[in-house]
């Protein structure tokens, strides 16, 4: 902010206009500055991911099928098992096998969480490696993977 002083001409005084030249000036540097600095800052790495489809499983005989109902119960390739200590027992058993089967959770939309998760910590103790949940796909997924096939083909 300036005055300009005027001592020439009739009327003397004070100008108390605003000079806003510096003001400008040093929003355009400002401005000029973060341009330049912005992508700099932002420089993200490249990376091409991965597009999301189910996949088919490829169910062996030796695969493993536990599922959860709504109620809590927990079944062993379609048998009953009454408590968490024999699921465990049953995990140990096939833990041993070579190679070692994997083991698919088939758990009822309506399941409390509680209740797969005690499978799964059944599946830690006993002591499986490979744990896979089936899960109904969704209708785009499924046709998208339907011309993934035809196209392959």
């Amino acid at each position: 902010m300036s005055m300009n002083l005027q001592l020439e001409g009739e009327e003397s005084g004070f100008t108390s206009t605003i000079n806003t030249t510096p003001l400008v000036d040093i929003m355009l540097v400002l401005l000029i500055i973060f341009l330049i600095t912005v992508p700099v800052i932002n420089k993200v790495i490249p990376v091409h991911l991965p597009d999301a489809a189910n996949v088919a499983t490829q169910t062996k005989p030796e695969n493993i099928v536990i599922a959860v109902d709504a109620a809590g119960n927990i079944y062993w390739n379609n048998a009953l098992v009454p408590s968490a200590q024999e699921l465990i027992d049953k995990i140990k058993e096939k833990a041993v096998v070579k190679p070692q089967p994997e083991i698919h959770i088939r758990a009822d939309k309506d399941a409390l969480y509680q209740s797969v998760g005690r499978v799964l910590y059944a599946i830690q103790r006993g002591g499986i490696v490979k744990v896979g949940f089936i899960t109904q796909p969704d209708a785009a997924s499924l046709a998208e993977s339907i011309r993934n096939s035809a196209q392959v083909r």
